[in-house]
């Protein structure tokens, strides 16, 4: 079965594995789905990911992040705005604030796939890829 949106599919697994208080979760790898773990990474959604290979297949062990204990989600939402049938592009003066600045929001720019913040600091807007608070 093809895939249409693997952007989704990856935000899914992740938001079932979070869910469901797994450790870790393994996601098809690209490099598309490697900047967005990079993100999630650098903005202290996830503790990590590290990349596996098995011969062809290439996946990307995403490890989770929790609270004290596994009931304090760090991650309580993640959601795919712009879809293959609908693509979502914000101008730098457009850019959208998720819940007044707690969230993020994940653009793919010509500078590359960085968060709403630093398309505000670089001027530069894109296309919405997805909202995590």
């Amino acid at each position: 079965m093809s895939m249409n949106d693997p952007i989704a599919d990856m935000l899914t697994r992740i938001r079932n594995a979070n869910t469901a208080k797994h450790n870790t979760v393994d996601v098809p790898s690209s490099k598309v789905k490697t900047a967005i773990a990079d993100i999630l990474t650098k903005e202290g959604y996830v503790k990590g990911f590290e990349m596996l290979e098995d011969g062809i297949k290439k996946t990307m062990r995403i490890t989770l992040k929790y609270g004290k204990d596994k009931n304090e989600k760090v991650i309580t939402g993640i959601k795919r705005i712009s879809k293959p049938g609908l693509r979502v592009y914000v101008s730098c003066e457009e850019m959208p604030k998720v819940l007044g600045g707690l969230g993020i929001a994940i653009v793919s720019t010509n500078k590359g796939i960085i968060t709403d913040k630093e398309a505000r600091k670089f001027g530069v807007g894109g296309e919405v890829l997805a909202f995590v608070w």
